[in-house]
């Protein structure tokens, strides 16, 4: 999810615009004007600026040049009123990716707006990452488990094979489907990666196809889809489980005939993407339910490979561990940060039902603890609810001897409720996920 800062004159605009994208589990901060947007831009990083032209002191477009200037990599939308369409295009011209009229018609038109200019600071930023060395990407550290996985990669990433990547929620999916990517020969095109459970189906829709013009209410212009942007690179469709009836039907057209049309138009574009999927759920067993079609079953799964969990690959635990740690340490501005050797050690007990994200997530909470440059054991906040083991390492497919990975997550999602006092947003950020992904686990197990 992204960090936006929302820069408007009119309480009744800000209050919108941030109920409507922190919905979405964007975390959003509001500015009366540009001054104080200027001063929150240069104390706090943001992906996103979401700014009206007319302000009063600093304008719009005075705050959209500085925010190119000092920091380009920041996406920039634009808000005017229906009489001022000449200040947005001055705007565009500035480097704005959009503009919206006022009134914004519908929180789904802000929404999708929104969700464009993120794809494409993140296109930007993978485009820079397609042309790092292949020797960076690093999927284990010798656990015996992924040795499989890491050769079944390499020998199916030179064909144009559709990939479908099944295991656990956290087991590093994406990741796969990166080294993927950059192991083919579309290296040098974009990866576009889409998460079918964080979009409702109308969105959906048009976020893989695009729109034209008046296609539905609130297009007010024609849009791309991201698999038109995805145009001679890898077209990552995650969560595709969760893909309802009538766009499994029309994604298997697109797979069998190369082919689609935007929303609401009728011309025939071509899709020339790698396709890989990517799924938690037992598409099997679904399709045994009548819940996903067999032929996009057979489609999606031409080569299948399967990720093992966290606690098949102990022997990752540790390295993957300083890795991530690294990293945190870099985006919270406190390179070096250590694991004590008793950190470390309880980190290989753990059973890591949520996996390398939940790994990230204990580490994260542990360096922001610390004080200094080593993270100590008891910087480290393991949910209760996932008790540690010193059993072997169970088989490739096994379960935990006591609970299956839905019932520690639903137990995990219980807990996280009940200890913020019945806030599911906090609930959400407690557990390291988006609001709308925890709706829809709570749908799931029907806690709601």
């Amino acid at each position: 999810m992204a960090r936006i800062l929302v820069a408007d004159d009119e309480e009744g605009v800000r209050s919108f615009i941030a109920e409507a994208l922190e919905v979405e589990g964007h975390t959003v901060t509001t500015a009366a004007d540009g001054e104080e947007a200027a001063r929150l831009l240069s104390k706090q990083g943001v992906d996103l600026l979401v700014t009206d032209l007319r302000m009063p002191g600093m304008d719009g477009l005075t705050l959209l040049r500085k925010v190119r200037e000092e920091q380009p990599d920041v996406e920039v939308v634009v808000l005017t009123a229906v009489g001022s369409v000449e200040s947005a295009v001055s705007a565009m011209k500035a480097g704005a990716f959009e503009y919206l009229l006022k009134p914004v018609g519908s929180p789904a038109e802000l929404r999708l707006t929104v969700a464009r200019a993120l794809e494409r600071r993140a296109l930007l930023n993978l485009k820079t990452e397609a042309r790092r060395s292949t020797s960076e990407v690093v999927l284990s550290w010798g656990a015996p488990t992924m040795d499989p996985v890491v050769e079944a990669l390499r020998k199916v990433a030179p064909t144009q094979a559709t990939v479908l990547l099944v295991g656990e929620s956290g087991t590093g999916k994406e990741v796969a489907a990166r080294a993927l990517h950059q192991w083919s020969e579309r290296s040098e095109g974009p990866f576009v990666a889409v998460n079918c459970a964080a979009l409702t189906e109308t969105l959906l829709e048009s976020e893989l196809f695009g729109h034209e013009k008046g296609a539905f209410t609130g297009a007010v212009a024609q849009r791309r889809g991201r698999i038109e942007l995805a145009q001679g690179g890898t077209f990552f469709l995650d969560e595709v489980g969760e893909l309802k009836a009538e766009l499994q039907a029309k994604l298997l057209r697109v797979l069998q005939e190369r082919r689609f049309e935007r929303v609401g138009g009728t011309r025939t574009l071509e899709a020339d993407v790698r396709w890989v999927a990517a799924t938690n759920r037992d598409l099997k067993t679904m399709m045994a339910h009548g819940e996903f079609r067999e032929d996009l079953y057979h489609r999606l799964a031409v080569f299948p490979i399967r990720l093992p969990s966290l606690r098949e690959r102990r022997e990752d635990l540790r390295p993957l561990s300083e890795l991530l740690l690294r990293r945190i340490g870099e985006e919270l501005g406190r390179p070096g940060l250590k694991l004590s050797p008793e950190a470390s050690e309880r980190l290989e007990s753990f059973s890591w039902p949520g996996n390398v994200r939940e790994l990230r997530n204990a580490l994260e909470r542990a360096a922001i603890l610390a004080d200094g440059a080593v993270v100590e054991s008891r910087h480290l906040w393991l949910d209760p609810t996932s008790a540690p083991t010193s059993t072997p390492t169970p088989a490739v497919g096994a379960r935990l001897p006591d609970k299956t990975l839905e019932e520690l997550e639903r137990m995990a999602i219980e807990q996280a409720i009940a200890d913020e006092g019945g806030n599911r947003k906090r609930a959400a950020q407690r557990l390291g996920i988006g609001l709308r992904t925890l709706y829809d686990k709570l749908r799931r197990y029907g806690m709601q």
